[in-house]
């Protein structure tokens, strides 16, 4: 497992910066809350009657007033969009990075299958990927019990564990992708990322457009859906899985066949 050592080691500071910025950015959304608490609910009224911006973050299926609104729509975004772009971007350059940084020679010279290659470079992303949010759900909860507040946490956890899934799901898309890239691609990562929660978005808008919610990962981490119904969705759950498994299949095949330069 020297590779998916190495890879950990080499994603050590980028994984220490993304989980302190997440983790920064939640705490604060969390420890601003008891002093908006009394203003919260006449926000929730407001934003109730803002029409396609309501239904784009789901806030007609849930009350804002409350911690776990509160919780889902501001800091489910946070973690969202945040953890989502890492995952895109270590993804993006797993592959890639030996090309583009000149060492797929002394690596592919050494004896060694490249499916083994591949194996513990996917490995080491989806490692890093848990430890992102294992590091966020600690800060989380800590920062929740620091002032005071019991949420639901049945809707708490499943929000947490499906904004992973929806991480490794697009961890995977662009490991895929990478295969067939010579150097990282990080403005790619970012694209599909962001592109990606925009469509969730115009499928919460617009009711022609709810079927775009099958290839988003943003679809089954949509806190209004988890806190109204305290379950994941088995159809978005199940197209995700479909997904992932492409990402990680097309990633064997080209980087097995493809011609890698020094």
């Amino acid at each position: 497992m020297s590779i998916f050592k190495h890879e950990l080691r080499r994603g050590t500071k980028s994984l220490l910066i993304w989980a302190a910025s997440i983790g920064f950015m939640l705490v604060l959304c969390v420890l601003i809350y008891p002093d908006m608490k009394g203003e919260v609910d006449s926000m929730g009224d407001m934003f109730s009657s803002m029409g396609a911006f309501t239904a784009a973050f789901g806030m007609d299926r849930i009350n804002f007033g409350s911690f776990m609104g509160f919780y889902a729509v501001e800091c489910g975004n946070i973690l969202g969009l945040g953890g989502a772009v890492f995952a895109a971007l270590l993804g993006v350059s797993a592959l890639a990075g030996e090309e583009r940084e000149h060492t797929a020679e002394f690596l592919l010279s050494h004896p060694i299958k490249r499916s083994r290659v591949v194996l513990e470079k996917l490995l080491a992303v989806w490692a890093q990927v848990l430890l992102l949010n294992a590091a966020v759900l600690l800060l989380s909860v800590l920062s929740v019990l620091t002032i005071g507040e019991e949420p639901d946490w049945k809707p708490y956890l499943l929000l947490h564990l499906a904004n992973v899934l929806a991480q490794l799901e697009l961890a995977c898309l662009c490991f895929g992708l990478s295969a067939f890239l010579s150097a990282g691609g990080p403005g790619l990562g970012v694209g599909i990322s962001m592109g990606l929660y925009f469509v969730n978005i115009a499928a919460n808008i617009s009711e022609k457009a709810e079927s775009l919610k099958y290839i988003s990962p943003f679809a089954y981490a949509e806190g209004a859906d988890i806190l109204s119904e305290s379950a994941l969705s088995g159809a978005y759950l199940a197209a995700g899985a479909a997904f992932t498994a492409l990402g990680v299949i097309l990633a064997f095949i080209k980087y097995c066949r493809k011609d890698i330069r020094a």
